[in-house]
């Protein structure tokens, strides 16, 4: 059992909370509680080490028994300690250091999500949630935008990121991508056409601005179209979380209502 705050597997952990730089340095990240690491194992995601604590709850003991099984380096750590390197208020006892890989990239991507300068990690990790479930095929992170790999950020995606292909890239690469897949680029934006009057049938990409300062000059650049929601109540606008969670199942309506041709 480990039980000195210095060992070096506890020393990792911290650093990996930390600025991204770290993350990017040691080639790692975390997951943090039974579901984030169930979902890292069964997408056989690359496992550096688990550490967890006693008491673990029926399904936490039934998803160690499977690390056990699958060889992965696991070691138990005295309560306190857990707790105190914990992200959450109330640690469930178990937690991941994952290696920094990335999911291959689409070759003909018919549905991509740019989330443009979003830098509240939770609202990026909702935005990685719900695309994964409205079938987008990729994420790509343009500069100041929030790390997808931070600790907060894999909470709120609820493991999103071991299904869908998430990678940072610089403008000139998103240009590029979306010019060898032929993607439209829609852009949300309040002054934008009704994305119910908008046709989004088509191979797209959909650029969400972040909550501060909406959209970037390189996303209005390369936008095709603007689109928005219409709100006929009385609120200014959305977060950036839920605005593109409307857009992106108007686009699954879109594609799979029967009522299209």
């Amino acid at each position: 059992m480990i039980t000195s705050p210095q060992n070096p597997k506890l020393k990792l952990v911290r650093a990996l909370q930390g600025r991204p730089k770290e993350r990017r340095e040691e080639g790692a990240f975390l997951a943090e509680g039974v579901r984030l690491v169930e979902e890292a194992l069964a997408a056989n995601w690359p496992i550096r080490f688990v550490l967890f604590s006693g008491g673990l709850s029926e399904r936490g003991e039934a998803l160690l028994g499977k690390m056990n099984a699958a060889g992965v380096d696991v070691d138990e750590v005295s309560g306190d300690l857990l707790q105190a390197i914990s992200e959450t208020e109330t640690s469930q006892g178990i937690l991941a250091v994952l290696e920094l890989a990335a999911l291959t990239l689409p070759v003909f991507p018919n549905f991509i999500l740019v989330p443009d300068q979003i830098r509240d990690p939770g609202n990026l990790g909702t935005l990685i949630r719900v695309a994964a479930a409205a079938g987008v095929q990729a994420v790509l992170l343009p500069p100041e935008t929030a790390d997808a790999f931070a600790p907060k950020v894999l909470r709120a995606g609820m493991g999103a990121h071991f299904r869908l292909p998430v990678q940072t890239m610089s403008w000139k690469e998103i240009e590029q991508f979306c010019k060898q897949a032929n993607l439209q680029v829609f852009l949300a934006d309040m002054s934008g056409r009704s994305c119910w009057e908008t046709d989004f049938r088509g191979p797209l990409a959909l650029i969400v601005g972040g909550e501060a300062e909406g959209a970037s000059e390189q996303a209005r650049e390369l936008a095709n179209l603007t689109v928005s929601i219409p709100m006929p109540g009385r609120a200014e606008s959305l977060n950036a979380g839920i605005a593109g969670a409307v857009l992106m199942f108007e686009v699954v309506r879109q594609r799979f209502s029967p009522q299209n041709p």
